[in-house]
Formats: structure tokens, C-alpha cells, sequence
């Protein structure tokens, strides 16, 4: 390797355990590894691994979606426990125009995509209730495989996702699950803080184009919910508007970039 290239890092080996490494650059790091033995054993057992985990999600990747993981099943088994609560309380939904986002935030809205939103909300909370208190499979794919989970359900969604980087709050990525929706597959992303703490990420096809963030307080449940290109987005977590917002932002962000390249 001459003074002119860049040095060897993690981010090279682990481009090339995943095949994306191509040109010049693939020469110099497999030159790198054939001079270095104990990373060239490493970054070996790393390809092996892959493969193998490839070829065991590989079904996974391309099975229908089980009747038990659709929202709408979901949405039925705790409708009992919504009307005991609907009798006590009734949810608070907000419009709000927020300055980080400037206009799109301002744009006038129709009763149906207020109601489109209300839809990816009751779906969102539902999923969430279900699965965030699991101990034993709260994701079905772990972080540990994030590469793979966000090409299986960008697959299934029919757009590209990514899982927003929400570290900054406190909330690592747990991993995600692939669910059933009206309009076609969902997707669920779950993150947690250290001290046990989950929320989750939603994301489902959904008529209507554009809307603003919509906030609901449901319980201890709180989400934000919008809809943007064909797609219906929520964050959802125990929490509260104020503590919410930043992090539903940073989603949006996210994601909204996402659909920008595609």
C-alpha cells in the first residue's frame, strides 16, 4: 500500500465480509489481508458467518406474513382493553406546526388525512402494546443483523428504510419485525435505553400523500404520526409530547431521506 491510499480500517474489512467493496479499492484490502494473517483469519470466519446467516434467513426473507402478526389481528385482540379505557378517557390529537421543519409542517389538512393518520396511530399503538412488553422475542430479526432485517423489510415494504440512529436520546436499536397491514406490510422497529426504556418505530403503505406530525396520547402511549408519499410513519413510546418531539423529528429526518433517494 503506498503513502497515496487511505489506511485499512474497519469500515474497508467490513464493506468487504459484505461483497460491496469493488475496484481498487477490493485489490488493496485483499493485498492488506493477504500480508496480515490474523485479519485475514478473522475477516475469513466473518464471511463464513454471513453466509451461513444468510442462508438461514433466506426463507424468512420471502414467507408470507404470519396471520398473528397482522395489525388488524392485533388491533382485534386488544380492542376490549381500548373501550374499557375509551369509558375513562379520551385521546388528545394535536396538530402541531413545528418550527424545525418549517412549512411542511403549515400546509392546510383534510379530514381524510386526519384520519389516515389516525389509522397508522391505532395500528402503531397496537403493535406497540403487543410486542414491546416481550422478554423473550420483542424483534424478529436483532440488531445484530440490522443489514440484513433492513433489506428483508425494505424488500417487503416495496421502499427503502433505514433504522434512524436515535443514540443520542438514549435508545439503542433492538431490531425489528415484519407485520401486517391493510394496505400491505408493516414494519416495526424497536429501540431501548440502558435502563430497560422501549419505543418503537412504524412504518406502513397508507393512501394520502402529505400531513403534518399528528400527536396522540394514548394511556402511557404516546406517538407521533404522519404520512408522507404513499407511506404512514409513527414513533410511539411512554412519553409525552414535549420529550417526543425532538426524537420524532430526528425520525422523520431520517427517513424522509430515504424516500428522497429512491
Amino acid at each position: 500500500m503506498n503513502g497515496s491510499q487511505a489506511p485499512i480500517g474497519e469500515d474497508d474489512l467490513q464493506s468487504f465480509v459484505d461483497g460491496r467493496l469493488g475496484g481498487e479499492r477490493l485489490a488493496v484490502v485483499e493485498g492488506y489481508l493477504e500480508a496480515n494473517s490474523d485479519i485475514r483469519t478473522r475477516v475469513s470466519l466473518e464471511r463464513q458467518q454471513r453466509s451461513a446467516l444468510r442462508g438461514a434467513l433466506q426463507a424468512k426473507f420471502s414467507e408470507p406474513i404470519p396471520a398473528r402478526l397482522r395489525v388488524a389481528a392485533i388491533r382485534i385482540a386488544r380492542r376490549q382493553l381500548w373501550r374499557r379505557r375509551a369509558a375513562g378517557a379520551a385521546a388528545a390529537l394535536v396538530l402541531l406546526a413545528a418550527g424545525g421543519l418549517g412549512g411542511w409542517f403549515a400546509r392546510g389538512q383534510s379530514t381524510a388525512l386526519a384520519l389516515g393518520t389516525t389509522s397508522v396511530t391505532r395500528d402503531a399503538v397496537a403493535a406497540y402494546r403487543t410486542f414491546v412488553v416481550e422478554v423473550a422475542h420483542p424483534v424478529e430479526v436483532g440488531a445484530a443483523q440490522e443489514a440484513h432485517l433492513i433489506r428483508w423489510l425494505s424488500k417487503r415494504l416495496g421502499r427503502p428504510l433505514k433504522a434512524p440512529d436515535l443514540t443520542q436520546f438514549g435508545f439503542q436499536l433492538m431490531g425489528g419485525r415484519l407485520l401486517s397491514a391493510d394496505a400491505g406490510a408493516a414494519a416495526q422497529l424497536m429501540y431501548e435505553t440502558n435502563g430497560g426504556r422501549r419505543l418503537t418505530v412504524y412504518v406502513q403503505a397508507t393512501q394520502g400523500v402529505e400531513t403534518a406530525f399528528r400527536f396522540r396520547q394514548d394511556g402511557d402511549a404516546a406517538t407521533f404520526a404522519w404520512l408522507d408519499r404513499g407511506y404512514g410513519f409513527a414513533v410511539t413510546a411512554n412519553s409525552n409530547r414535549s420529550e417526543l418531539l425532538p426524537i420524532a423529528e430526528v425520525v422523520y429526518q431520517s427517513l424522509d431521506g430515504e424516500i428522497l433517494q429512491h
